[in-house]
């Protein structure tokens, strides 16, 4: 018995898909087989349920979860213990991670350039999606981790705020002038630029209206954050903005920042990973986003 085979056994079992298990393995399918079988062959019993198409565990593989579980921790103590340091290691394989558009077009550039210098047998491979299909992914098991707007839902994840951004309401400057404040009545009398339901930033949006009672006359639904500055830009209507991020267009006095009565929030942005994810590489690379990410970085498309 060895720790690869307990390692391919727990993935399976774990992500309840062998493909996405030897994807987080860094092997292959055949290879995670393999494995498995052989820790069978050794226990002379059946761990998963091959009448099955996803991996569920056999009733003697759901018992053994936990104490595989239990020597993978054993194994990271012992490497502590004797001074190697798992965190200190060189991380080799592939990296998938999922990212919005708004993380794409600012900080992204800064952690792919400290990953390679430090960790430069490391593939990135990011994904840049909607928050509500990076939270299935992950689950899946398809992307390590993912940086997402809001919290995550279910109890599969496990997440940690890693920013803080606060948001705006911008405008044309032929819709309104700079400070104009936005009430009740503005609200139901203009057409809103937002995102779809699977963005995190729709469900912050659709949040606050709730909370304050309001209603908009009309939203324009767009899956880009570009698009809709570019159509904020064009008097298409308004939008609800990371304030950072559109500061260059409003110093270029193409775009104007509202007020609104309640203020508009700001929103937390969390890693979230899975919750049964014990590897150093997820504690590693979260480490590096933490001294890089950084909303205020001015998009290249409009930057000074």
């Amino acid at each position: 018995m060895t720790l690869k085979q307990i390692q391919a056994f727990y993935w399976a079992a774990t992500l309840g898909n062998f493909a996405a298990a030897a994807a987080r393995l860094h092997i292959t399918q055949s290879s995670l087989s393999k494995r498995i079988a052989e820790l069978e062959d050794e226990l002379a019993c059946a761990l998963f349920d091959r009448s099955r198409k996803q991996s569920v565990p056999t009733a003697v593989g759901e018992r053994l979860l936990p104490r595989c579980r239990a020597v993978l921790d054993m194994m990271e103590s012992l490497e502590r213990d004797a001074g190697a340091d798992p965190d200190s290691r060189a991380l080799t394989g592939i990296c998938r991670f999922g990212i919005s558009e708004l993380s794409a077009s600012t900080w992204l550039p800064r952690f792919v350039d400290k990953v390679r210098a430090a960790h430069p047998q490391l593939v990135l491979a990011p994904q840049v999606v909607l928050t509500g299909h990076l939270q299935r992914l992950v689950q899946r098991g398809e992307l390590d981790f993912a940086i997402i707007a809001g919290p995550p839902s279910g109890t599969a994840l496990d997440s940690q705020v890693v920013a803080h951004v606060p948001f705006t309401w911008v405008a044309s400057p032929r819709l309104a002038g700079a400070g104009a404040v936005l009430g009740r009545e503005d609200f139901a009398s203009l057409d809103v630029l937002a995102h779809p339901p699977e963005s995190g930033l729709a469900t912050a949006f659709n949040s606050w209206l709730t909370l304050h009672n309001l209603k908009v006359r009309r939203t324009i639904v767009c899956n880009s954050l570009t698009v809709i500055t570019g159509l904020t830009v064009s008097s298409m209507g308004i939008s609800f903005l990371p304030a950072d991020y559109v500061q260059p267009l409003v110093r270029q006095g193409k775009l104007v920042a509202l007020r609104s009565e309640p203020a508009a929030p700001t929103l937390a942005y969390h890693m979230i990973w899975l919750r049964d994810d014990i590897r150093p590489m997820t504690r590693i690379v979260k480490r590096l986003i933490l001294q890089t990410i950084d909303f205020s970085v001015p998009n290249p498309l409009w930057a000074p």
